[in-house]
């Protein structure tokens, strides 16, 4: 079985699906919700609605005019909220891990790959996103796996729509960057012997000092070679891609795990003024002061990992909420727990956010570390991640509060249209309960 044969599998079974989506968003009214706005509170008997793929209208039951002719949905007894935004998968590049032939998450020939899109491998036919969006998942930031320093640049998604192009909705937003145990490779995994790749904390960041440097040498050379209108110039795709970053015109998403990490990573971010998004930051308890004094925003997961053997049982459990008591802006991954991220576990998002809560961070807090702070983190904020007027109609209808594991999703909107509440499980659940 080749790669291309069992995705153009997998789109043939997701057909009926993928056919039902091409239908226009038409205008939808839920009234009788109880409506988090995420942005500004809680209505208890609301009135929501959905028009053109936006939100149009929003408020209590009786202040807000419904249109004629729209379809009113009776949500009396239900709960309304912003689709859940995850801030790291791997949707598209994975379907089932144990079988390589289904995995493209990473490129092993060299250790820095900014030239790497992951738009070019991303499949939207994978059965794990509609999975997810039963769950009420509607978008999320498509990554590579983290072997590599530097392993390319992600993508933001939506989890629904027609194919590929539809679903994308921002290319290249944010480079991955990752810093720790994992990235220092000895002798290529054969447990000694020579090896091309860094294999020390130094020679890690040493190498990166060293590709910053060249990215800007290259940029002083391309700009001369412009001006004079120099055909021989060659163009270096890798130094290239990295241009935007070192300019903080694009996130750089750090992956790193220890604080003494965090503190060398970040002092080269600084160096080179890059605009960063801290990611993981399991076993920083020790520095977290600092962490908040770099003002940048932090993404948290796993938050299931066992602590070190010098912490408290808690100390990963309570970590969101010690970074948003300190003032950092922070988003929950759905990232497994000692492990990569798998976008199997992405329906479990909510409930890691839920964790967050039961340990101590604010519950409007963990609600929008799954919505409206991811959405900014991302440069979707305006579109995205609150019930507001004018943004995107990604909302989900479910029968209690979305951090609850009790609760069940009723229902998902996608700019404004009702997804099919089906995957894969619920398909197979229906074909041999018979």
């Amino acid at each position: 079985m080749t790669f291309s044969w069992f995705w153009r599998s997998v789109a043939a079974m997701g057909s009926v699906v993928i056919a039902a989506q091409a239908q226009p968003p038409q205008t939808i009214a839920l009234s009788g919700a109880k409506l988090l706005t995420v942005s500004h509170g809680t209505i208890e008997n609301g009135v929501l609605v959905m028009a053109d793929g936006k939100i149009s209208a929003i408020g209590e039951i009786g202040k807000v005019k419904i249109p004629s002719g729209a379809k009113v949905v009776d949500a009396k007894g239900m709960t309304v909220y912003p689709g859940l935004i995850d801030p790291e998968s791997n949707f598209g590049l994975t379907e089932i891990s144990a079988d390589q032939m289904t995995n493209d998450l990473v490129e092993r020939s060299d250790e820095i790959m900014p030239h790497m899109h992951v738009y070019d491998a991303f499949h939207a036919e994978t059965e794990l996103i509609p999975v997810a969006r039963l769950n009420g998942v509607t978008n999320a930031v498509v990554a590579p796996a983290s072997e590599d320093t530097i392993p390319g640049q992600d993508i933001f998604i939506q989890l629904y729509g027609r194919d590929r192009d539809q679903m994308t909705m921002g290319r290249d937003i944010a480079l991955a960057m990752n810093f720790g145990s994992d990235q220092r490779r000895r002798g290529n995994g054969r447990g000694g012997g020579r090896s091309e790749y860094p294999s020390t904390r130094m020679g890690l960041i040493t190498q990166l000092r060293q590709t910053f440097l060249d990215v800007q040498d290259y940029e002083a050379r391309r700009d001369a070679a412009a001006k004079k209108d120099d055909k021989a110039f060659k163009r270096d795709l890798k130094l290239e891609a990295l241009i935007p970053y070192l300019k903080g015109e694009r996130p750089v998403v750090i992956g790193v795990y220890e604080g003494y990490d965090v503190e060398t990573i970040m002092a080269l971010a600084r160096e080179f003024h890059l605009k960063v998004i801290l990611n993981h930051v399991t076993h920083t308890q020790e520095i977290l002061d600092k962490i908040a004094s770099y003002h940048v925003p932090v993404i948290i997961g796993s938050i299931y990992d066992f602590p070190r053997a010098d912490q408290r049982f808690d100390a990963v459990y309570t970590l969101p909420a010690e970074l948003a008591k300190r003032g950092v802006k922070i988003a929950i991954s759905s990232a497994d727990a000692g492990g990569p991220v798998s976008s199997h576990s992405a329906r479990n998002l909510p409930y890691a956010a839920g964790f967050a809560a039961a340990y101590g961070l604010p519950y409007d807090e963990a609600l929008k570390a799954i919505t409206l702070n991811v959405a900014e983190m991302f440069g979707f904020g305006d579109r995205l991640g609150s019930l507001d007027v004018g943004k995107m109609a990604n909302v989900v209808v479910a029968n209690g509060d979305p951090l609850d594991v009790r609760t069940d999703v009723k229902q998902v909107y996608i700019q404004g249209v009702p997804v099919p509440m089906e995957d894969r499980q619920t398909r197979l659940r229906d074909e041999y309960s018979k």
